[in-house]
Parts: structure tokens; sequence; C-alpha cells
């Protein structure tokens, strides 16, 4: 049997180890002491602590449904939630905001209405960039209320420098007259791929990452700092391999193998990213999953309910919560924040990942798709949403895993 070595123990790396192992004798090596990146969990006085994000699970894929539910029995180890999130701007207003107009005040409602005829009315001129692209579907007071100020939040760039690509299957595409349809009928995001989703009973996504690293050779504590060609084949650690499946961070990678995409080093240097602050926090009851928060008194961005994912969550009988703050923010700033955030947030813990948020620009996709051209045939592969530089969530980066299977032999 060939042999592959699969270079990073998050979603991408144990899902494409999983695909391999049959076929192929796999190692995985992990730089942590657990599997599971960015879906790693953590259990503080009791409370899960989702390190990054809320991940739940579901997918438009039939394939990648398919594939995930052979791992786990969905009725015993799963519960099924309907998402509930909101936005919030002084009061909960349902999500999508586009669907709850009628929850504005009448005035607001009125202007918000005039430019959404005025739209259908008139042809748009393709749009060119992220602003663009948000002002032409939902107009220029949605944008200015809460597209704009919330991704702004989020992305810390100028959204007029943002390409449609980097988002290109994230965002929410409804018609005028869907916006229209969904205001007179109260209607939920029940469009949404999530809008229903699965989610573990005990120890969430860290639950998942447990599991599909069963069965799997995997080195822990295993962080690689080259890779060396041997007779047509890759050493790593004094081991041989056929190939290699890469679900780091490219901008790693460059150092490892140096020669070979050295022309692309100065580009790969240059690609931006954000971290993630998240703050484990303890906050009153409510029904939501998720509460998006545009307004600039509120620096976080989003606070994911995760106690009402699962009541194993929690450790007392208070609800648990992760509020999240693009980039890295310091404890005392934190404390300030959360006086200022609504449902009285009480802090627990938090922790600082450096990479969470890749950014694409416009050249972004063709470089990378330049890379993998380039060292694919010297049997070197990238998968994963910092190898491919891609904003994947996990049921998408469990289906580039099936894809990339596909093609290998």
């Amino acid at each position: 049997m060939k042999s592959i070595a699969v270079i990073g123990g998050g979603i991408s790396g144990l899902s494409i180890a999983q695909c391999l192992k049959d076929r192929f004798e796999v190692k995985v090596f992990e730089s942590a002491s657990k599997p599971g990146g960015l879906i790693k969990c953590d259990r503080i006085d009791g409370n899960l602590y989702h390190m990054v994000g809320g991940h739940v699970f579901n997918s438009r894929r039939q394939d990648v449904l398919d594939w995930f539910w052979k791992f786990f029995n969905r009725d015993e180890e799963f519960t099924k939630a309907t998402r509930n999130a909101v936005v919030y701007m002084g009061k909960p207003i349902g999500y999508p905001i586009e669907n709850h107009i009628y929850q504005f005040e009448l005035e607001l409602q009125k202007k918000i209405i005039l430019e959404l005829l005025e739209i259908a009315k008139n042809s748009q001129s393709e749009p060119k960039n992220f602003e663009e692209f948000l002002k032409f579907r939902f107009g220029k007071t949605l944008y200015e209320i809460y597209f704009k100020p919330y991704n702004e939040k989020v992305w810390k760039c100028d959204l007029s420098e943002v390409p449609l690509t980097w988002l290109a299957g994230k965002l929410p595409m409804p018609s005028v007259e869907e916006i229209i349809f969904s205001n007179f009928n109260k209607a939920s995001e029940s469009n949404m791929v999530h809008s229903t989703f699965y989610y573990p009973k005990n120890n969430g996504s860290q639950f998942l990452a447990d599991r599909l690293a069963q069965g799997i050779n995997i080195n822990y504590n295993s962080k690689i700092s080259s890779l060396k060609k041997v007779d047509q084949k890759w050493m790593i650690n004094e081991e041989l391999f056929d190939k290699i499946i890469f679900c780091g961070n490219i901008k790693d990678l460059v150092e490892m193998i140096e020669d070979s995409i050295d022309i692309y080093k100065k580009q790969i240097e240059e690609l931006e990213y954000h971290g993630t602050t998240s703050v484990l926090c303890e906050i009153l009851n409510n029904d939501f999953s998720w509460i998006y928060m545009p307004t600039v008194e509120h620096h976080s961005h989003r606070i994911i309910c995760t106690g009402n994912f699962s009541d194993t969550n929690n450790g007392s009988k208070a609800l648990s919560a992760t509020i999240e703050f693009t980039d890295e923010i310091g404890q005392e700033d934190i404390l300030h924040n959360l006086g200022n955030l609504p449902y009285s947030p009480k802090y627990i813990s938090h922790r600082y990942t450096q990479y969470t948020y890749p950014i694409q620009n416009t050249d972004t996709k063709n470089m990378i798709d330049s890379i993998k051209k380039l060292i694919e045939p010297e049997g070197i592969y990238l998968l994963g949403r910092f190898a491919e530089w891609e904003y994947y969530n996990m049921d998408a980066a469990i289906g580039a895993a099936i894809d990339l299977n596909s093609v290998l032999d």
C-alpha cells in the first residue's frame, strides 16, 4: 500500500484520513495533544467551552451527510435543533434581518421597502465587490444599519475591497419578491442550510473530533518543521511517505518545502487573516442560538448561546455562552465590553486564536490554484481552511475532503 502523511488533525485532516485509511497507510501528524483544530472544546468549571465558534452540523450535500452519519448514531448521540438566531439592535430582531423588516419602527420599514421596490424596478449592474453586492441586494438602509457595521466588525477591512469570489456560496441571495413574501408571512430562516442542525448530546464538536480520530494512526504533539524529498518520496521525522495531504497553514508550508513554492513566498506572506478572542461566559436565560451584534457600542460581533445547544454544556444552572471578538483583546477590555452587552454575561475564561478567518483578495484563488498545480505532481495536496485559504465551515471542510479523496490513487 502507498503511504500518506496528513499534516494537521483538525476536521479536514481527520476527514481525509478516514476517507483514505482503507486504501493507504495513513499517518496523521498533529501539533496539539488532542484532535479537532478549530473545532476543539474544553471544559471549564463544568461548562463546555467551544474555543473557536460554536460548531454544529448539517449540509446541503447528500454525500457529506451520508459520509458523516457512517460514524455516528444520529438518534441516540445527537439532538436536532431549529436555529433561533437574532440580530440585537436595542432589541432582538429576527434573523435573517431582511425577513424581519416588519419588526422595525414604521418609518424605517417604509424607507427599506421603498429602496427594495426601487431595486426591483431598476436593473442593477453586476456588483464588483462585497459592498456593492450588499447594497444592490438589500438597499442602502439595511446596508448602513446592519450589513456594513456587522461585516466590518468581523473582517475589519473595507468591504469594497472584498471580492465576491471569496464569499461565493456563503451569502444570502433572496430576491426582492422573496424578501417581501417572507415579511408578509413572517417567515423564518428555513431556507438556510443550518436552519436546523444536529448537535452532539455530550461534549459538542470535541465529540465529533474524538470519534473521527478513532481508527486513525495519529502522532500528537508533532510539529513538523521541514519536508524533504528523498528518492521520489517525502521524509517526515525519518519516515518516508508517497504523498502528503497538508491541512495546516500555507504560511508554514513555504518554510517546510523551501524552493518548491518560493516564487509565491511574498504573496503567501501577504495573505491577510484575522484571529478571534473567544470569551466563555454565563449569561441570562434566553431562547436564542446566535445573537449577532452590529451596533458600534458592542465591540464583539456575536454571542453563541452554546448552553442552549445541549443541557450538558452548562456547568451550573446558569446558561453558558461564548462571545466573540475579532482579533486579540485583553481581559480588562473584555470585562469592560461585557458590561455593554445584552443578557448580562459574566466572565469565566477567554482564549485568543491567531488564525480563524482567512481573507481573500482578487488574486488569492488564482494563486492557490497555481500552487496546487505546482505541488500536486510532487505529491503534496492542500486541504482545509488555512491550507487553501478558504472560509470553510465544518461541512464544507468535510466536502472538500470527500472531493480530494475522489481524485487520489
